[in-house]
């Protein structure tokens, strides 16, 4: 099965996400045949209390990087829903953008499963630790 190049991931970004996803200001920095990498932009609207990138930013671009994936395993976007996300916080990030991998641990035909490391940019230690399960229509 062909994957989705980069630009054909970024357009199902565009067509397919709320506004509000939108203006995290996410972009597909790479897609493979079971995973993908986004990148969310260091934006200081998206920091909290002292600084560090917020968790609800996090897991939005932790839940959005899986449906990328999912979407480059299967050749295209289709129906599909958060059936369950988990997210551990591990260190802030603070002035840098976050590289997004999300990798398909297991796809069915009709459930999927994620593992995602939110890492800073530059950094090998995570950031944050996140996985998902989905639902595919």
């Amino acid at each position: 099965m062909t994957t989705l190049t980069t630009a054909e991931a970024d357009k199902i970004l565009a067509d397919n996400f709320a506004p509000w996803v939108q203006a995290l200001g996410l972009t597909v920095a790479e897609t493979g045949e079971r995973h993908a990498v986004l990148r969310l932009p260091w934006s200081g609207q998206l920091a909290r209390e002292g600084g560090g990138l917020s968790g609800q930013a996090l897991m939005a671009a932790a839940d959005t990087a899986s449906v990328i994936a999912v979407s480059a395993a299967r050749g295209g976007f289709g129906p599909m829903t958060t059936v369950q996300q988990s997210t551990t916080f591990q260190r802030a990030v603070t002035g840098q953008d976050v590289l997004v991998h999300a990798r398909i641990t297991k796809l069915g035909r009709r459930i999927a499963f994620l593992d995602i490391a939110l890492t800073a940019e530059g950094s090998d230690e995570p950031a944050a630790h996140a996985t998902t399960v989905y639902a595919l229509g």
